[in-house]
């Protein structure tokens, strides 16, 4: 696997693959990979020639400074999983030149409706800093393909829009959350978890389906959801929000839907976890 750490770089070896007739295929992360990042690159392998990868920590959507300077930086061990999977490139830049001109002074890419409330409510200017930098991400890269994980839901479908209103000629790709046999959802924040916690943050994946079946069965919305709250809590978490909403649009569940989402997130210790489960429920929300 080749390293380069410029787009001057980066640019060179994308011309050269596309003169060999290669698709390519882009997996953005901020490092720290586990396995759901693996299933990424293994896609983007099954559908695409050449394979890229990107390790950046960006800064701009991080609202906490503390978080971001405890975000795990594994460059070295990234390498030699993205190596073992057969990736063929990685771009790891710097801040400096992803944001050459500054970051007080960048141009950001504002991605409405889907971009508001659950995290976004949580996180202010957090998908903002996601959509400007995944936009810089595209333009440099300029692949045919890009995957993500459905774990990011609501990140998912503010990229989708931002490429759809921008007429930006790349297809989106989601590939299923990754896993632990426990049903927790794969994290870099994972790591975040003692033991004792480790043990518990199952709880969120569980929560959510006791969601999807209590709709199932006729229960309310709003009871539904007022309980779930109550049982996360009981469960040792402390409930950023749990909500119901459509999945083709990300707009809150009403009275006739059925294509729904679940999302959830929730803090354990000082961990700050996400999840989310897409259904089509076997009857209609009441």
């Amino acid at each position: 696997m080749i390293t380069v750490h410029t787009v001057a770089e980066l640019r060179e070896h994308v011309a050269n693959a596309r003169r060999n007739g290669q698709r390519i295929g882009f997996v953005p992360t901020m490092g720290n990979l586990h396995a759901g990042h693996i299933s990424l690159i293994d896609r983007a392998r099954s559908e695409c020639e050449f394979v890229i990868a990107s390790i950046f920590v960006n800064p701009l959507q991080f609202n906490d400074k503390s978080d971001l300077q405890r975000y795990p930086r594994t460059l070295p061990d990234d390498q030699q999983k993205l190596t073992a999977a057969q990736c063929h490139l990685l771009f790891a830049p710097n801040p400096e030149e992803m944001y050459p001109n500054g970051q007080a002074s960048q141009t950001i890419v504002h991605v409405p409706v889907v971009s508001e409330g659950l995290c976004g409510a949580s996180r202010p200017g957090h998908f903002d800093g996601v959509s400007t930098v995944v936009a810089k991400l595209f333009n440099q890269v300029l692949a045919d393909k890009a995957f993500f994980g459905e774990k990011d839901f609501q990140q998912v479908a503010v990229i989708r829009k931002m490429v759809n209103d921008l007429c930006m000629p790349i297809e989106v790709v989601t590939v299923p959350t990754a896993r632990a046999e426990d049903g927790l959802a794969l994290s870099s924040r994972n790591g975040y978890l003692s033991r004792e916690e480790r043990a518990l943050a199952a709880g969120l994946y569980q929560t959510l389906n006791e969601v999807i079946a209590a709709l199932n069965a006729g229960s309310a919305l709003d009871a539904t959801l007022l309980q779930a709250r109550q049982d996360l809590e009981k469960r040792g978490f402390k409930p950023d929000y749990i909500e119901v909403r459509r999945s083709k649009d990300l707009a809150p569940a009403t009275t006739g839907d059925d294509d729904i989402v679940v999302l959830g997130a929730a803090f354990l210790g000082s961990a700050r976890l996400i999840d989310n489960i897409t259904v089509t429920l076997n009857r209609k929300i009441d």
